[in-house]
């Protein structure tokens, strides 16, 4: 019973929104302490401060296919199927960043194309750290515009098969969706004039050329001047987008310069951590190693000790019967 689907649920894409996560992973879910724990009797109001317990995203890990707690809280969802305003609201969250992530996935399970492009879409300019998980249980950084790329890309994230959606271009072409307007592209809109101000800029040379009368000779040189006006505003206008092109190139090797630096910072704090615990380890073991030899030793002197006083018993019963024979024979 407490395993089952909500009877107000909906089919998702023409099945029981559970078995949108394979038969496995769902039954190692249901058998795991956090799903028996902390799933158990949750509703849509309860699932929120769940999920902003979360510290990392993930799928399964281990040998034995461990589920996290992030495809915990996501099975949750699809049996309780909240209602999409709250779904929203998971993914507008931007003090929680596992909460977002949260409904970006589930979203992504249970949406439409459309609602996919349009509510994950603006998530690109969001470039925060995600802590993931991944089957080996270690702990990797990913970012989350790449963690959003990912969704609306790869056939399966965080060991679950993503339905699949139709392509951006295909939306486009059936005017279902409007045309993506990159964040750059815009910028680069506000560097560079546009047609409206290069056509007001010549009919204003045109006009400042035909008010004043002057010999032909003067109108061919003012015409000249206006001219090379013009190709020297376009070369700076092309300086300028060039000088822009050259931030936007500095800016993404700053960016990748700081991903890789805190990459290898992250690489360098994993092996002193598993040099510590490989050095505690090879400490515990020569404890134990020290302990079980002393042990033997102790045990070793007891026997000693024993067979010691048995070989004096010994020796004082032979005595004994000796001198008992003695006094007998006199």
């Amino acid at each position: 019973m407490a395993n089952r689907t909500v009877k107000e649920a909906k089919n998702v894409h023409g099945t029981n929104p559970q078995y949108l996560i394979e038969k496995i992973i769902r039954s190692r879910i249901y058998d795991s302490k956090y799903w028996k724990e902390q799933c158990f009797a949750l509703t849509a109001e309860l699932l929120v401060d769940k999920a902003m317990e979360l510290r990392f995203v993930g799928g399964v890990y281990g040998g034995n296919i461990k589920p996290t707690q992030f495809l915990c809280l996501t099975l949750k969802m699809l049996q309780i199927q909240p209602e999409k305003d709250i779904v929203v609201e998971f993914i507008k969250n931007e003090e929680f960043k596992y909460v977002r992530a949260l409904g970006a996935f589930y979203l992504r399970l249970t949406g439409a194309a459309l609602d996919c492009y349009k509510y994950l879409e603006p998530l690109y300019i969001d470039n925060r750290k995600l802590r993931r998980q991944n089957r080996a249980g270690q702990f990797e950084i990913v970012y989350m515009d790449e963690y959003i790329d990912e969704l609306l890309r790869n056939d399966r994230v965080c060991d679950i098969i993503l339905p699949r959606i139709q392509k951006r271009s295909i939306l486009e072409e059936n005017n279902e969706i409007e045309p993506k307007v990159s964040v750059l592209d815009e910028d680069l809109d506000d560097e560079l004039p546009s047609d409206e101000e290069k056509t007001d800029e010549a009919s204003r040379t045109k006009e400042n050329s035909t008010s004043v009368r002057r010999p032909r000779r003067a109108r061919s040189k003012s015409r000249s001047r206006s001219r090379e006006r013009e190709r020297r505003s376009n070369q700076g206008n092309n300086a300028r987008s060039r000088d822009y092109y050259d931030e936007l190139e500095d800016y993404d090797r700053q960016r990748n310069r700081v991903r890789n630096r805190d990459t290898q910072n992250e690489d360098y704090e994993r092996r002193q951590t598993s040099g510590r615990q490989d050095r505690e380890r090879e400490r515990e073991r020569q404890d134990r190693d020290r302990i079980r030899e002393r042990d033997r030793n102790g045990d070793r002197d007891r026997r000693e000790r024993e067979r010691e006083r048995d070989r004096g018993r010994h020796d004082q019963r032979e005595r004994d019967s000796r001198g008992e024979r003695e006094r007998r024979r006199y």
